[in-house]
């Protein structure tokens, strides 16, 4: 995770919205000098409580213990079938989730990182050769820069498969201009798959300019709706909800300044794909799962509503096929109907017409 650098007289300052701002201050220091190991969070914000599943354990057992103990990451953001892709990591941090995805992409893919904070790259590059070795292969690389900048990092527009950020988003003080990268570096058909914190309304200023809070990734959290509103502003146009999980305030202190404010770890997907639209519409289509993802012999989870099991034909809507028709899923369904004929609103997966469905009482069509 990307690491807020400043004295911590930055406590007072307020939040800015600049290139390099007091924020980038704030965070550059909290994680590069204040904290020095996921011990010293606060919250369980930053930090990953959930059980690993077994199948990634071995990948990191080969990650070097100084990486993985100056990890603070919400968890591995890791989607499936990643070989031969090429992925960025945007707040790399001391790498530990640039060395696990570097294991699954194999040697015929590459991940970069990116990230802010020297103390973090520092970590991460010394042991490049050691994980080359471990592996047998090198196919990382760590670029020292700001997320809200990655058009001056010499990365060439749609030339990545995947970008995953881990609990990164939220403290970066300008997120359309991360989001506004994003789209310009993702291939078509390629997805943005990440972890972050959001608050269930707005956060008041008093939260958003206090240090510790920032840090903790809570003070930055977007109102899960604005969020959506965000991705939506920069092209991707049905964000994906993938799994979520309250997130508790552990210290005292910090619990009485955020009040009733609640805050969620969530996994978010959007794909860039142009023929998505704004909301999910019934065109009679259905897919079937092959079952032939590794590790998911028997079901596909796209999101947190869409569970397909194999073999089963399951319909759904179009911006849902297109999610698999249009990416590097494609080959491992089978898709059943098109186009031609439009049925209405997806129910269950868009909203219902929200027009009265009574009969009409002697009403005048422009009455």
């Amino acid at each position: 995770m990307q690491t807020p650098t400043t004295p911590s007289s930055a406590t007072a300052s307020p939040v800015g919205t600049s290139a390099h701002s007091p924020t980038h201050d704030l965070v550059q220091n909290y994680y590069g000098r204040q904290l020095q190991g996921s011990g010293d969070l606060k919250t369980s914000a930053c930090c990953d409580v959930g059980a690993l599943p077994n199948w990634l354990k071995p990948l990191l057992s080969r990650i070097h213990p100084e990486v993985l103990s100056r990890y603070y990451g919400c968890g591995l953001v890791c989607p499936p079938l990643l070989a031969g892709c090429r992925v960025l990591d945007l707040g790399c941090g001391s790498g530990r989730d640039v060395y696990a995805l570097a294991q699954l992409v194999g040697p015929s893919g590459s991940v970069v990182g990116v990230d802010m904070t020297d103390e973090q790259l520092a970590v991460a590059r010394a042991h490049q050769g050691h994980h080359a070795q471990t592996f047998g292969y090198g196919n990382v690389q760590f670029l020292h820069g700001y997320i809200e900048r990655l058009d001056e990092l010499g990365l060439e527009p749609e030339s990545f498969d995947v970008i995953v950020s881990n609990c990164v988003v939220n403290l970066s003080p300008d997120k359309d201009a991360v989001l506004a990268g994003v789209q310009r570096l993702l291939k078509p058909g390629g997805e943005f798959y990440f972890s972050d914190v959001y608050a269930d309304r707005r956060v008041p200023t008093a939260v958003k300019n206090d240090a510790v809070l920032y840090g903790e990734c809570l003070g930055g959290a977007l109102y899960w709706n604005d969020f959506v509103r965000l991705a939506q502003r920069h092209g991707f146009a049905d964000p994906r909800l993938v799994e979520d999980r309250p997130l508790d305030v552990t210290d005292p202190v910090l619990a009485q300044r955020t009040g009733n404010l609640r805050f969620f770890s969530a996994t978010y997907r959007l794909f860039k794909l142009a023929e998505l639209e704004s909301a999910c519409e019934d065109y009679g289509q259905a897919v079937i799962y092959r079952g032939s993802i590794p590790e998911r012999a028997d079901r596909f989870v796209l999101d947190k509503h869409h569970d397909i099991q194999t073999g089963r034909v399951f319909p759904v809507c179009g911006n849902t096929w297109h999610m698999l028709a249009g990416t590097r899923f494609a080959p491992h369904f089978q898709f059943i109907g098109d186009f031609s004929t439009h049925y209405g609103i997806f129910e269950g997966c868009g909203s219902a017409v929200p027009f009265d469905q009574g009969a009409a009482a002697g009403v005048g069509a422009c009455c």
